[in-house]
């Protein structure tokens, strides 16, 4: 829904008859739109918000001493505890004897004792995200892997960095395709793989961790995201979260990084009805580091589009159906969106109940239109990345912001911001705040 509690009848009546028709009903309004817009894709509307914190008060409270650090998860998700120096690993086994550590701090080498060293190596190999099979000795985390103690390491072992390796492409918007460290094997959901797209960011409430929208970065200080998530917000409201793969564990060997705001820049011309110029820039009171799983996306050029049909990738952490039933995604999401043009989406959403008078503001293009691949609630502020340049250098640039759309999954396309309508205004924000433009520029 949309966020801060926007008057959604309001912009369902704009949208119904579009911003440049007259304001004036020739038929018998339809009080059921308000459930076919679900939403804005962002946080949960107030009726949801009250169920959520009822389920909450339902729960039984843990004792304080159960908790060794503060929860870290997403929503409702609990995260473990991180490892530390004084943890024990258990030796279990479903054939024989061995520690479960977490993959990077186990050797990968045949050598006993081993004798890996860092640097030298490109990856840890597959793991399957649905855990391991029944033959295999089973740990408690799919990121866990039996090790004996020869291979157990007390420090992790570090891959070869992706910039270190041959014909890697440097700058901007570069895919880590199948992710870093590690493929992933059992991934039934389009999950992302470990650091596949290092520009993707997480919004969280300061109070409790919670997400509710994502953006991307496109400057180590500057993310980039929709006004509906963060009009409204307090600079103390929230934190940006970059690095995040699996927000149910902390057993990655790259850490997350965290940031607070201490600038929002919203769209002059942001338009609260129908959501137009949904553009919105947030900068960052300390710089995240750049490195393999944490890195800035490319920006299309001034007023360029991405061709029809080119398959673009969403990323985050959204809900897989709209509402209560809703579960939010435990690992990074990427969907692929073949991008739709504009009368053929105007078309397609003029046949819901939003009418034959609706009209898409020019702010907009879309994408999808695939039954049961969306980008859903919590998606919101989300990029929408397509391909540029030669097909081997992996790089991508951020055509689209998520924001609304008709349900979630269903066979109709979704609206994102038009980011390059929007790229003069960025670079004037950038300029005017002493940043330069070189990061996100090809």
């Amino acid at each position: 829904m949309f966020p801060r509690r926007l008057n959604l009848v309001l912009i369902l009546s704009f949208l119904v008859y579009g911003n440049a028709l007259p304001q004036q009903s020739t038929g018998t309004y339809d009080p059921d739109i308000t459930a076919l817009v679900d939403n804005v894709f962002g946080q949960p509307n107030q009726q949801q918000q009250q169920q959520q914190q009822q389920q909450q008060q339902q729960q039984p409270q843990q004792p304080a001493t159960q908790t060794t650090r503060k929860p870290t998860g997403f929503a409702n998700i609990v995260t473990p505890d991180p490892i530390g120096a004084n943890t024990q690993f258990n030796s279990i086994s479903g054939r024989s004897q061995c520690n479960c550590v977490p993959y990077h701090l186990c050797d990968p080498s045949n050598n006993t004792p081993a004798t890996m060293e860092d640097d030298i190596f490109d990856g840890f190999g597959l793991i399957d995200i649905r855990f391991n099979r029944d033959d295999d000795p089973v740990c408690a985390h799919f990121l866990d892997v039996c090790c004996d103690g020869n291979h157990t390491r007390s420090e992790s072992l570090n891959p070869k960095p992706q910039e270190e390796r041959p014909n890697r492409p440097k700058g901007c918007g570069v895919r880590n395709v199948g992710g870093i460290d590690f493929n992933i094997t059992g991934a039934n959901d389009n999950e992302a793989g470990f650091g596949e797209f290092p520009w993707t960011v997480a919004l969280l409430n300061s109070r409790n961790s919670s997400y509710f929208c994502a953006g991307s970065l496109i400057h180590p200080r500057v993310v980039l995201t929709g006004v509906h998530c963060v009009i409204g917000q307090t600079l103390d409201s929230f934190v940006v979260r970059a690095g995040e793969w699996d927000t149910q564990t902390v057993k990655e060997r790259l850490a997350y990084e965290e940031s607070a705001p201490s600038k929002v820049i919203t769209h002059p011309q942001y338009n609260s009805r129908n959501v137009a110029n949904d553009f919105a820039l947030v900068i960052l009171r300390q710089p995240f580091t750049l490195g393999d799983h944490i890195n800035v996306v490319c920006l299309p050029p001034a007023n360029s589009s991405p061709a029809a049909r080119t398959t673009c990738f969403s990323t985050g952490w959204g809900k897989d159906q709209f509402g209560a039933k809703g579960r939010y995604s435990a690992i990074m999401k990427r969907l692929p969106l073949p991008i739709v043009d504009y009368n053929t989406c105007q078309t397609q959403l003029r046949g819901t109940r939003l009418g034959p008078k609706f009209a898409l503001d020019r702010s907009f293009i879309c994408a999808g239109g695939q039954a049961g691949i969306d980008t859903c609630q919590g998606d919101g502020g989300a990029p929408l990345v397509c391909p540029i340049g030669q097909a081997g250098d992996n790089r991508y640039q951020q055509s689209g912001i998520v924001a609304w759309g008709i349900g979630c999954n269903d066979p109709i396309p979704a609206a994102y911001a038009h980011v390059g309508l929007a790229r003069d205004w960025i670079d004037e924000q950038m300029y005017a705040n002493g940043f330069d433009t070189t990061a996100y520029s090809v």
